[in-house]
């Protein structure tokens, strides 16, 4: 089972204001753990949304919206992708992860479960998935 960490922006993170060199030991440290019990799959921050844009999608029309966005609330400043063998498991590790807006301030992180190819009908668009996923692991 995947999970995906979802650290939320702050008014910080999106003013770019890089993290405390505590902050950045504890999340070493954090995924350093992950790693060696082999359930780290891929961990990053992100730049500030004025780094990046959106595709606004209107029936077949595509349109381009620059960052920076408004709702820093809605917004996501890093992940970590985890594989466990189970929920409970998953909440446990996520239940460690360091306080993203650092010691004793207020934050929050949200944990959501990837889909997996097997909790889709079977299907021609299905194998195909399947066929980039084994080609990926090449």
């Amino acid at each position: 089972m995947r999970f995906m960490i979802i650290v939320r922006s702050t008014l910080d993170s999106e003013a770019g204001v890089m993290p405390s060199e505590e902050l950045i030991s504890q999340m070493a440290t954090y995924h350093e753990e992950l790693q060696k019990a082999g359930v780290l799959l891929d961990a990053s921050g992100l730049q500030p949304s004025a780094k990046g844009w959106r595709i606004r999608y209107s029936g077949e029309k595509r349109s381009v919206v620059d960052g920076p966005f408004a709702e820093t609330k809605e917004l996501i400043a890093g992940y970590t992708f985890i594989q466990v063998q189970s929920r409970e498991e998953a909440l446990e590790w996520t239940k460690r992860f360091p306080n993203p807006a650092g010691v004793g301030k207020a934050s929050e992180i949200e944990v959501r479960q990837l889909y997996e190819l097997d909790d889709f009908e079977p299907g021609e668009a299905i194998e195909r998935f399947r066929e980039l996923e084994t080609a990926t692991e090449k």
